[in-house]
């Protein structure tokens, strides 16, 4: 008797684990262009100074990637600590009460649509093999070899909001003074099309309006901080 998880579903999960990490870096990477889009297109609405627009802009992208790293390493590490609290009280029972738990684990397999004797047989094979790593994966969906890396985390959304934000960055600073704003809020727009389009495609939703709520909002952003920062740029603050 195989352990459940067999290759199919090992694969499965393995594929479900690599586009979630994919749909994060996409989200990571549209926030980078639109917050740092927003910033610099604000402060290009009070000046066209080269210099200004690319301090603002370095700021941000520093900032942002560093705030998205560490929330992310904070997030990830408290995932982990769940994780390893509980295998630990995991391997507490099956130490203290390993009858129990036997019988949990022909429970668990029984409701995945195993016969009593066959569940039961699975669960003493299991068990035999490696307990923990079975009430592991069966009980908890948590396998013990991959738990989650918050340094892994950290570094994904740092590059990933890193990447993001170079793209209005430069859209800003290398074209010509009187070509910087439509340059930018034309690049802004296309990448926004394209990680609205990712994103939905990763998450099985309709692109269509995944594309259309992500242009809007980042249109709006840059709509709302270039309006302030004419404001601004007018009262000679």
């Amino acid at each position: 008797m195989t352990e459940p998880t067999h290759g199919g579903e090992a694969h499965k999960g393995a594929l479900g684990g690599r586009l979630n990490w994919l749909r994060a870096a996409v989200l990571g990477a549209n926030d980078g262009i639109v917050s740092t889009a927003g910033l610099v297109v604000g402060v290009a609405g009070a000046t066209d100074d080269r210099s200004a627009l690319l301090t603002a802009g370095l700021a941000g992208l520093l900032a942002g990637s560093m705030s998205m790293a560490a929330g992310e390493y904070v997030s990830v590490s408290t995932q982990r600590d769940s994780e390893m609290a509980a295998l630990a009280l995991e391997r507490e029972e099956l130490r203290e009460q390993p009858e129990a738990e036997l019988e949990e684990l022909t429970g668990l397999l029984q409701e995945r649509g195993m016969s009593h004797e066959v569940a039961r047989e699975a669960a003493e094979q299991l068990t035999a093999r490696d307990a923990l790593r079975a009430h592991a994966r069966v009980e908890l969906g948590i396998d013990p070899d991959e738990l989650t890396n918050p340094w892994h985390a950290a570094w994904a959304s740092f590059l990933a909001f890193t990447v993001g934000a170079l793209l209005p960055l430069l859209a800003i600073v290398l074209p010509p003074a009187h070509w910087r704003l439509p340059v930018t809020v034309l690049c802004v727009l296309a990448a926004l099309v394209l990680t609205g389009w990712t994103s939905a495609c990763l998450g099985g939703a309709r692109p269509a309006q995944s594309v259309l709520r992500n242009v809007a909002g980042g249109a709006l952003a840059m709509g709302v901080t270039y309006a302030a920062g004419t404001l601004l740029g007018a009262a000679g603050v």
